[in-house]
């Protein structure tokens, strides 16, 4: 049995050091859960074909959609030339001179309104970079300010989100996207402002210091350059579908249409339209007898996704053959981030799979914990350990989800607030050194760990762990709100 801990622990150390190192999650993933199986003695063949696959193909299965319409809409909104629309009126809004604040709100925005988190990074940086020049901000702020936006409180806190952090959790606590409203809410106001503070701080003290925009030049030497290598290849891949909006739209309005599309829609369906159908048919044995509540939230999404993708087609119609390139890149586009996080799945299924396991698992629940502080410590760990939030969530409910919902039950805990500091917590430690989002973002901006990683660690880690563990004790001691 003590072989078999030391098995896992090495494992997951050998995942990090790979993914830092550069290698994709989907050849790192299987590689660590061999390690794995050795030490506890488990077959290796049986156990990949057997546990990894089946876990790999069932997390495909249930979220394909929403990757495959997320990264459509993001690039049929670049290639129109909606999302530079919306990145320059907020700008207009909220003036060039407040730069990072225009950069937050605007890339929160695009986030919140159903665009993939990668292709907000990619529209965002040049439009961040110009107003950094004409603020005179260092440049090495940009990527901090760039993941307060899209890494943080739009992809877990905010009621309704449609990224996919943010419906995970109801697949196991039978809760929607809306769930636990109030406390998303206080979440966010922390986070955006805890996250905007620090940037604000950090700008005084660098300008103080003499940096200026043009100082802080790329330096490939610095950081991890075999993980920076690696991101290249993936941006790359991605740019063939983001690259340069080539259409102008006749208006500002119009550009911001698909993403209230998605908001209203994903609003409506789950608390009006779903409620008041019925749906007593699920319950058949060929629709696997499920319950509604597990699988509101993805229907919502999926349909208000596809009423936006049809919109921005009705408001291009005639200019639909520039479209269909779109259509193309974005489905090419879903499926690196998918079976990248269904890989890290698949081997959180093997870890879980080997006896030691159960050890840690029964010793975890033994100790009459909380429900609520067993659910957000847990997934914090995997996600620190996967360098993704959904994988690192999915893993732990995988192996968690239905003894925290009876142990919620028991204590009376509010299942509605367990979704949502779950989701929260997902999005906390995910952003260590060797996360794959943090890696490209940073050559997105052209930067390296050595010039912004101490921002990005900031606001995407040290202010979202604050928040929930505020939050955390509050809801423990007087529930949910």
């Amino acid at each position: 049995m003590i072989l078999g801990i030391i098995g896992i622990i090495l494992s997951l150390a050998l995942l990090i050091t790979l993914a830092y190192r550069g290698m994709p999650v989907i050849i790192a993933a299987p590689i660590a859960a061999v390690v794995a199986l050795v030490f506890s003695g488990a077959p290796i063949l049986a156990s990949y074909t057997e546990i990894f696959m089946p876990a790999l193909a069932g997390f495909v299965g249930q979220y394909f959609p929403l990757f495959l319409l997320g990264a459509m809409f993001g690039v049929l909104m670049t290639v129109t030339g909606y999302a530079e629309s919306i990145a320059r009126t907020v700008a207009r809004w909220i003036g060039a001179r407040n730069a990072l604040a225009a950069t937050v709100i605007t890339s929160a925005l695009m986030t919140y309104g159903g665009i993939s988190l990668f292709v907000v990074a990619f529209v965002m940086f040049p439009l961040a970079r110009e107003l950094f020049r004409v603020a005179d901000i260092p440049k090495r702020l940009i990527p901090g300010t760039i993941a307060l936006g899209i890494f943080t409180f739009t992809m877990t806190a905010l009621p309704g989100s449609p990224q996919v952090q943010n419906l995970i959790p109801g697949q196991f606590f039978g809760t929607d996207g809306f769930a636990a409203p109030g406390i998303g809410l206080v979440g966010t106001a922390m986070i955006l402002g805890l996250g905007l503070a620090w940037l604000e701080f950090r700008r005084r003290r660098l300008m103080a210091n003499g940096e200026h925009f043009s100082d802080a030049s790329p330096r490939r030497g610095d950081g991890p350059g075999a993980a920076l290598a690696g991101a290249q290849a993936q941006v790359k891949e991605a740019e063939t579908g983001t690259s340069g909006a080539h259409m102008t739209p006749r208006n500002g309005v119009e550009a911001f249409i698909p993403l209230l599309a998605v908001i209203v829609v994903n609003f409506g369906c789950t608390l009006l339209v779903f409620p008041a159908l019925n749906w007593d048919y699920l319950q058949e044995e060929k629709f696997g007898a499920i319950e509604l509540s597990s699988r509101a939230g993805i229907w919502a999404v999926i349909i208000a996704l596809t009423v936006a993708i049809l919109v921005i087609v009705a408001f291009n119609i005639r200019r639909f053959g520039d479209l269909r390139t779109a259509f193309v890149d974005g489905a090419k586009g879903s499926m690196l981030p998918i079976f990248s996080t269904a890989s890290e799945v698949g081997y959180g299924a093997v870890v879980a799979s080997v006896a030691a396991f159960a050890v840690v698992r029964d010793s975890v629940f033994s100790m009459g914990g909380n429900a609520l502080i067993t659910s957000v410590f847990s997934t914090s760990v995997t996600a620190a350990i996967t360098g993704s939030s959904s994988g690192g969530m999915t893993i732990a409910l995988n192996a968690f989800g239905d003894d925290l919902r009876t142990l919620a039950l028991d204590q009376g805990v509010s299942l509605e607030a367990m979704h949502r500091l779950t989701a929260m917590a997902a999005g906390g430690l995910d952003t260590l050194p060797h996360s794959g989002a943090v890696v490209t973002l940073l050559i997105v901006c052209g930067m390296t760990h050595r010039q912004s990683y101490k921002d990005i660690f900031m606001v995407t880690l040290v202010m979202p762990v604050i928040t929930v563990a505020v939050l955390t004790a509050v809801v423990s001691v007087v529930g949910a709100f």
